[in-house]
């Protein structure tokens, strides 16, 4: 059998493999020719190594079998899925205008963050797949900006449902509820503690991806698998604005509201979360959620970026001072006696 790395330049099914694009959870992923229909396209295959695993091919088979279900101009489209010498592969849509990761990247080494109004146009359309994705009873479950793909309009495409949950008729072992499944940084507490899983785990790392989105950070960082979930499960999140002073409040509510720790304080349709960053648009009134009583005030360390309460003197894990301005909710250097952007006194009565 040949190796993965020799299927460029050879025929799969009627595709030619023209070169390697990127590396999944359990496939690559390839740009190949469609020779009767004369276009590109993208071609996931599972190692061969795999093909012989049937828990693995019964996975990637159910991943081909949901995604041809979705019909969503920001979800990937599948065009065909099927097997030659071993290799399992999915025909998907090609989408060649990278992904919000390198965006993001970009974004960060300028310095700078995205701006509200493209804000807005990635994450409500993501938000309105996410809630049609929802209707048909299926769940992502990583989320995360490598799996969003962006056309050359800017247009985000939700990608690679390859650990998507059937709530209504997935056969049971198939996966275990929540356990092991996702990113880290992304993962919801429920997810985190290996507990049942529905759309609000979703909207929770949604609402992750749109903090790093307007801070240039993930909101919980750890050394390893066990330190992030701890944070997941018990620290509150810093607010965005004390990374972004000049971040849109409407926004922020969106963000603080899809990080709440328990599912049924979140956004309960990721429809809903689409329509309330819509608000933050010219003109938009955000409608505040019952949930605000909920947010607490948190400072981030400027050393450690430990999330602190605002009465903390000292971060409770670095021990450095917690010098965050009052009044603008800017982070100064702990040596600092007035902020450097609004010339307040920093100091603590």
């Amino acid at each position: 059998m040949m190796q993965q790395d020799e299927l460029i330049g050879t025929m799969l099914g009627g595709y030619r493999i023209l070169a390697s694009v990127g590396q999944g959870g359990m496939a690559r992923v390839y740009k190949a020719y469609q020779e009767n229909l004369d276009r590109e396209v993208a071609i996931k295959v599972l190692p061969p190594w795999y093909a012989t695993d049937s828990s693995f091919v019964e996975r990637f088979n159910l991943e081909a079998r949901l995604v041809a279900r979705l019909s969503h101009p920001n979800i990937v489209t599948v065009h065909d899925a099927s097997e030659q010498n071993g290799h399992l592969y999915i025909v998907m849509q090609l989408v060649s205008g990278g992904t919000l990761k390198q965006r993001l990247d970009q974004l960060h080494l300028q310095g700078k963050a995205m701006d509200t109004l493209e804000v807005v146009s990635i994450f409500a359309q993501l938000a309105d797949a996410l809630s049609y994705a929802h209707e048909q009873k299926i769940i992502h479950r990583d989320i995360k900006p490598v799996n969003v793909l962006l056309d050359g309009s800017g247009r985000p495409i939700l990608s690679d449902f390859g650990i998507a949950k059937v709530l209504a008729s997935t056969r049971e072992g198939l996966t275990r509820p929540g356990a092991g499944v996702g990113t880290p940084e992304y993962m919801s507490p429920e997810q985190c503690k290996g507990g049942p899983v529905d759309g609000r785990a979703d909207i929770y790392a949604l609402g992750v991806m749109l903090f790093e989105a307007m801070t240039g950070y993930t909101p919980f960082r750890g050394d390893n698998y066990h330190a992030l979930a701890h944070s997941h499960i018990y620290d509150p999140p810093p607010h965005p604005s004390s990374l972004h002073p000049t971040i849109n409040p409407i926004i922020e509510h969106v963000i603080l509201t899809a990080l709440l720790k328990k599912p049924e304080q979140r956004y309960q349709r990721a429809s809903d979360m689409a329509d309330a960053l819509k608000q933050a648009l010219p003109g938009g009134v955000l409608a505040v959620s019952r949930t605000s009583a909920s947010i607490e005030a948190i400072y981030l360390c400027p050393y450690c970026r430990k999330a602190n309460k605002p009465q903390m003197r000292f971060c409770t894990q670095c021990g450095n001072q917690m010098n965050q301005c009052p009044f603008c909710s800017t982070t100064n250097p702990a040596s600092n006696r007035f902020c450097y952007k609004c010339g307040q006194s920093l100091t603590r009565q």
